[in-house]
């Protein structure tokens, strides 16, 4: 496969002031994880473990996953024929602004039930989540219902009734989602989730760092193949962090979550409704940016000389001006401040 610049797995190479390529590893017996032999992480606090209490905790994180191959291949391509049509909708601006949001190699789409994390939070630590005001994300979609829930139902999986939040993560090449536990407060038990385009793996107990980014050693991996169904509950929901690491996502893969949001959950108030810090603009302009844009360069072309005005007004600031923060305020002439010049 061709190297994407935005793909995370090859960012991992990427050197930095603080990690630089030519550092050995360490000869002090700590364990590191990682893709390539000249990058380390690390380990994770779990890795301190001695052997009976790791396997305690395999036993115990075990406990807690079931797993069932249940759609076949071309139950796949139905769904997933549904997911690429929720991609062109999302870009189309036909969802509620709450339904959809963007990071660079992973997208979610919202139905149900949307809620506040990360930067969205009003504040930071545990139990801080909040379900949006009613109404501020789409519906969960007739096909999910039909496609995905009621084969379940159906194999006895879930009860019916169970599921009222469904959650589609489209991740790119190189895409992750770093440790986290599902907010305790906000969803049931257990956390469905249906894997679709390729496989993956979900690993258990990883430590993520940035700039550039690393993953430590995880407890446990489990492999996550298309069209499995994968459930979690006690320990493995509820004691000890699940990721996806960029490494174990190497071509597009999405991931159908269904989950029972507690009657008891917390909700933000409309009039204090959070607004995500960080929105990405979708690859698709639409007609009005599009004209905005040309408006845009046609209010320049007024604003800034010709080119013929241009090398008269050069000549003369080389003739006249010494001072060279001028030469850079003529590569950017938008700049707020423009330097102060000493004329001969």
């Amino acid at each position: 496969m061709a190297v994407d610049s935005t793909d995370l797995r090859y960012k991992i190479k990427t050197s930095s002031r603080y990690d630089k390529p030519w550092r050995k590893r360490r000869s002090s017996g700590e364990k590191y994880d990682t893709l390539y032999s000249d990058f380390y992480q690390r380990a994770s606090r779990y890795d301190q473990q001695t052997e009976e209490d790791r396997k305690d905790q395999l036993r115990k994180i075990n406990s807690g996953i079931v797993q069932r191959r249940l759609f076949t291949s071309s139950q796949c391509d139905d769904i997933e024929k549904k997911i690429d049509d929720v991609v062109r909708e999302a870009d189309d601006g036909a969802f509620k602004e709450h339904t959809v949001d963007r990071t660079p190699l992973r997208n979610k789409y919202f139905f149900g039930e949307g809620y506040t994390y990360g930067t969205q939070m009003a504040k930071k630590g545990p139990r801080q989540e909040r379900l949006y005001p009613k109404g501020d994300v789409d519906d969960v979609p007739e096909w999910i219902e039909k496609l995905v829930i009621e084969p379940l139902c159906d194999a006895d999986i879930i009860p019916r009734g169970f599921v009222n939040s469904a959650v589609i993560n489209d991740y790119k090449p190189g895409g992750c989602i770093v440790s986290h536990i599902d907010p305790i407060h906000i969803f049931d038990r257990p956390i469905i989730s249906v894997s679709f385009f390729s496989d993956s793996a979900l690993s258990f107990g990883c430590r993520f760092t940035f700039k550039p980014i690393r993953v430590s050693r995880p407890v446990l991996t489990l492999p996550i193949t298309r069209g499995c169904v994968t459930l979690l509950s006690g320990y493995a929901a509820d004691e000890i962090t699940h990721c996806i690491r960029p490494q174990d996502v190497v071509k597009r893969r999405a991931v159908i979550i269904l989950r029972r949001v507690q009657d008891d959950a917390p909700r933000l108030e409309a009039s204090h409704l959070l607004v995500s810090k960080r929105r990405y603009s979708t690859d698709r302009s639409s007609d009005s940016d599009d004209e905005s844009v040309k408006r845009q360069k046609a209010n320049d072309r007024d604003v800034l000389p010709h080119s013929g005005q241009q090398e008269t007004l050069k000549g003369e600031l080389q003739s006249n001006c010494h001072n060279s923060s001028w030469w850079r305020w003529w590569e950017n002439p938008r700049k707020k401040v423009v330097p102060k010049a000493k004329w001969t």
